[in-house]
């Protein structure tokens, strides 16, 4: 049996719905077919009943009935049509012992069984039973017993029950059976193959589309090509075009995800290509001074040590950079993401961006607000928020700071950012030109972005009235901690 199931699972699908649709079919016609033949069996034997019934009210029984016990041995004579039934029957009266008593204008005697035996003993009724039989010759025959008879022998004057029996041949009705059985047979075999082959067509058509579908994972996956599309009716709702529209949305993403993959890459490189060659400049210069004995001025010495160590610096943390929205583009896993208190966060990083502009004056106005994130990169977004209205704020400036229902603002006094420019400021190692001779990677705003996304928020930069920027970071929370988080 788990061979069979092996067997039956490795088919492909288009087999597997055609045999299964021709066994359903094959079922369902197996079991018409042999309610009908039982039914149409129950009709002709009621019919044959009717007719054993019928003869009882011809004339001539009940007479031959009460002399049957004396002329039992003596050979039948057929009656006219006028006096009794037909010679196709069979009439003979069964004693009490079981003894056959023939009578003149039966066809032939029936084998009395040992339940006519029965029915005679346990008689008190007239009415009669039906049975199938046979005949002295092994004919089938359908046999009514009619029990509650009285004979008198005429030599002894002893009475004793009796019962009529009356049977018709089963042939004819055993040949329409016969004939129904083969023609129901013949009907259910040219349906089941008619099922299976609308089966087959069926799975063919309806699985279509799994087919297309087929054919373009197996593209994709050979030729890695993510711009195929399964085309898709609109007004379509079944189970198929979900699966295509799954499909064209995964490939969608796949492709989206690999464009930025190949950018960053690209981005990453082209950023890397300039402190690396400082520093191989640098390097070699130190190097060959060392190998050629030719001390380079302690000045120009000291100078180049500082520019890698600044290049180090700035390689480092370009790196840590790249690092950090790597992580971001994965996804924020569920077990790094806690309720998080946004006004220690951000008074946290503002301390730290006080140690980096102790000329810059900053206040802060902060209120409680409670929301769920991974902390420490919600404080590197607040941190290169500062960091960014630190860079560009004139000394001795002022930076606003405000937390209030859920939206965090950072106000510089700064040049601000140009109109043009702002579409682009969230975009990875993208770099006003004003501000390229500045020191970072151009990557700070993009983990911003990305952090602040994956919390459930937004941001966003604007012009300030009288010049400079303003950074709004809007995250979902609550005013008050959730009540687990009371009761810790």
């Amino acid at each position: 049996m788990k061979r069979l199931a092996r067997r039956f699972t490795s088919l492909p699908i288009r087999a597997r719905l055609s045999l299964l649709v021709a066994a359903a079919v094959a079922f369902a016609v197996a079991a018409v077919s042999v309610t009908c033949w039982f039914i149409v069996q129950g009709k002709l034997y009621d019919q044959l009943d009717n007719d054993l019934e019928k003869t009882l009210g011809m004339r001539g029984i009940e007479a031959q009935a009460e002399a049957a016990v004396s002329n039992c041995s003596q050979t039948p004579t057929p009656l006219n049509s006028d006096n009794g039934p037909p010679r196709s029957g069979y009439f003979q009266l069964v004693m009490e012992d079981g003894t056959p008593c023939v009578l003149s204008f039966s066809t032939g005697s029936v084998n009395v069984t040992q339940g006519d035996k029965d029915v005679i003993d346990a008689a008190d009724t007239t009415s009669g039973t039906f049975r199938n039989g046979t005949d002295a010759d092994g004919n089938d025959v359908r046999v009514m017993v009619l029990p509650g008879l009285t004979v008198t022998d005429p030599t002894t004057q002893t009475s004793s029950k009796a019962a009529l029996l009356v049977a018709l041949p089963l042939k004819n009705t055993q040949g329409t059976l016969n004939d129904l059985a083969l023609i129901l047979l013949l009907v259910s075999g040219i349906g089941v193959l008619g099922a299976g082959a609308a089966g087959l067509a069926v799975a063919r058509a309806g699985l279509r589309p799994v087919d297309k579908l087929t054919e373009a994972v197996e593209h994709v996956a050979r030729t890695e090509d993510l711009s195929v599309r399964i085309p898709v009716e609109d007004e379509s709702e079944d189970e198929i075009a979900r699966l295509s529209r799954s499909f064209n949305s995964m490939t969608a993403s796949l492709a989206n995800s690999h464009e930025l993959q190949q950018q960053l890459i690209a981005d990453a490189g082209h950023e890397l290509r300039t402190p690396l060659t400082s520093l191989r400049t640098n390097i070699e210069l130190l190097t060959r001074s060392e190998e050629t004995g030719r001390p380079i001025p302690p000045a120009d010495r000291k100078a180049l040590l500082a520019s890698v160590k600044a290049q180090m610096t700035e390689l480092a943390a370009l790196i840590g950079d790249l690092q950090t929205l790597s992580r971001s583009d994965a996804g924020t896993p569920a077990d790094r993401v806690q309720v998080v208190a946004l006004q220690d966060t951000v008074e946290s990083a503002l301390r730290r961006a006080r140690l980096r502009g102790p000329e810059l004056t900053i206040t802060a106005d902060v209120h409680p607000w409670f929301v769920r994130a991974e902390p420490t990169a919600l404080e590197r977004a607040i941190v290169n928020i500062l960091d960014n209205a630190v860079k560009f704020s004139p000394e001795g400036g002022t930076i606003d700071v405000t937390l209030r229902g859920g939206e965090l603002t950072v106000r510089d006094h700064g040049p601000g950012i140009p109109a043009d420019e702002l579409p682009h400021v969230f975009d990875r190692f993208w770099r006003s030109p004003s501000a390229r001779a500045l020191p970072g990677s151009g990557l700070g705003l993009s983990i911003v972005a990305r952090t602040v996304q994956q919390s459930g928020g937004d941001v966003a930069l604007s012009p300030a009235p009288g010049g400079g920027t303003i950074a709004a970071i809007r995250l979902p929370g609550a005013p008050t901690p959730p009540p687990a988080l009371n009761e810790s």
